[in-house]
């Protein structure tokens, strides 16, 4: 009954055969088969058909973690929607611009909410989805009987996902069946998992890591998760002895590195760490190996683009490296509209069929990023070695040129970062007077006794002076996004006046 739905029916077969066993299991509510994460994704499709959605048509999500609404993006991807997952830390007013971008035909939303959204949401029907998986939506749900999937081509839309917007409007990144289930069938076998695999699932499911890579790639293997609300240290490694994998970012294996728990007896069951979403440091690299006995395996990916690089399943996991492209995904570095030699800093470009369709409603947008020929512009500053293996260096928007010289930010981080006393840093430009840019090292100090000058002294004649911080801030923190992403355009603003 699922053959003619290119997603559903990938994501659907691991299960054929095997609906009784345990898909999700919960700290603290009863497991859920396959049968019943389907069947009830079967419902989620019937009630959104009867409240008016039709193929194409978009349904923007914004509610907690829960398993059924994993079951909504299913049934919202069977009923040939398009599933627009929504950060849960998005205030009304910026839900107010995707939801007049996107015009979604449902919006579903907590319902302390609904009053505030129902104002925003123009002709769109609003229904409610709680922390405890109850609400109208589930009202409109109960009953219902099977539901034949809508019959939906490669290239038709699954999924719109707003980027961040850290550089002005947020763009709404169109992704296809072919997309989702191209790059999540390859990094199952890719990541070798299988249906004897245990996930833990900590991450969101309004991102591209969570949803699409973690949760799809565990149906498509016929996996188990352990659901987990969000990030708990305890919840994760009680989890850890009957699991096999842990996929994370950067923040996950710092905090869990901070509790003496963490031992390579608790971590004997597992397979395979995996990280993204963030660079990882070296030192988090080295420390997890010591303790834990494993090494965590690094890879790189977009809204835009799904995963496009992994460290080796088999093979040398480079820290500070993304690893290779992976099958089916061609990567390259350009410079001045010509390829860069190895080694090389400059523009990373990535094509396969794990590349979006555009973005939504901004054909001015695509065409700047998304060539004719299918290479995407990734905004991304890359190199990559003689071996092959890919590194990120910074955004292309964090370059900083400084006295007409470029700059690459994670250059001088790295050099930082390494120094005793230092826990991480982030490196931006500001203006100057003089320079145009002036470069700021702001860092987060590791015990006591590390100074500003320590730091300007142990960077001489490492740095080419035009590199070297102008000035040395120390802070307590980073700031961060739900991803664990630094966010330098933060740094910017707050910094932006140091010289001027």
């Amino acid at each position: 009954m699922y053959d003619d739905n290119h997603l559903i029916s990938r994501l659907h077969a691991a299960s054929v055969g095997h609906e009784t066993r345990n898909f999700a299991t919960f700290p603290a509510r009863a497991s859920m088969t396959f049968g019943e994460l389907f069947a009830g994704a079967e419902r989620n499709a019937a009630a959104l058909v009867a409240m008016g959605v039709q193929p194409g048509d978009r349904v923007a999500v914004q509610v907690d973690k829960t398993i059924e609404a994993i079951q909504l993006y299913l049934g919202t991807v069977m009923a040939g929607g398009v599933f627009l997952p929504l950060n849960t830390a998005y205030t009304t007013p910026e839900l107010a611009y995707f939801l007049g971008d996107a015009t979604p035909r449902v919006v579903v939303c907590d319902p302390a909410k609904y009053d505030a959204i129902s104002e925003i949401a123009g002709a769109a029907r609003v229904v409610t989805l709680d922390a405890k998986g109850l609400g109208t939506l589930i009202d409109a749900v109960v009953g219902r009987g099977g539901f034949t999937p809508v019959k939906r081509g490669p290239d038709d839309l699954a999924a719109i996902l707003y980027t961040s917007g850290t550089t002005g409007r947020s763009k709404g990144a169109m992704l296809s069946h072919a997309n989702l289930a191209s790059n999540s069938e390859m990094l199952r076998d890719y990541w070798k998992f299988t249906a004897q695999d245990v996930l833990i699932h900590a991450l969101p499911i309004f991102h591209t890591h969570g949803l699409f890579v973690a949760t799809n790639v565990a149906l498509l293997a016929g996996a188990q998760v352990i659901f987990l609300k969000g990030f708990d240290v305890d919840a994760i490694l009680e989890a850890m002895p009957r699991a096999t994998a842990l996929m994370g970012v950067p923040t996950f294996y710092t905090r869990l590195l901070a509790d003496p728990r963490l031992t390579k007896e608790r971590a004997a069951n597992m397979r395979l760490f995996i990280s993204g979403s963030a660079p990882l440091l070296v030192e988090t690299h080295e420390h997890w190996q010591a303790r834990t006995g494993h090494r965590i395996l690094e890879r790189y990916g977009m809204t835009e683009t799904n995963m496009s690089t992994s460290n080796p399943y088999d093979g040398e996991r480079r820290a500070g490296t993304v690893g290779f492209p992976l099958p089916g995904v061609e990567v390259r570095v350009m410079q001045d509209g010509a390829e860069v030699p190895a080694g090389e800093i400059g523009g990373l470009e990535v094509r396969g069929a794990n590349v979006f369709q555009g973005y939504w409603q901004m054909p001015e947008k695509t065409a700047e990023e998304l060539r004719p020929d299918g290479w995407f512009i990734t905004g991304d500053m890359a190199m990559i070695d003689a071996d092959g293996y890919v590194s990120i260096v910074g955004r292309e928007k964090d370059m900083i040129i400084s006295g007409g010289f470029n700059v690459y930010p994670k250059e001088i981080e790295s050099l930082i970062d390494d120094l005793p006393g230092v826990l991480e840093s982030a490196v931006i430009g500001v203006p100057h007077p003089d320079f145009g840019e002036g470069v700021v090292a702001v860092v987060v100090p590791e015990g006591e006794g590390t100074t500003p000058e320590a730091i300007t002294a142990a960077l001489q004649g490492q740095l080419a002076k035009f590199k070297q911080p102008k000035r040395i801030v120390m802070v307590d923190a980073l700031p961060r996004n739900t991803m664990g992403k630094v966010q330098k355009k933060a740094l910017r603003d707050t910094y932006g006046a140091l010289f001027t």
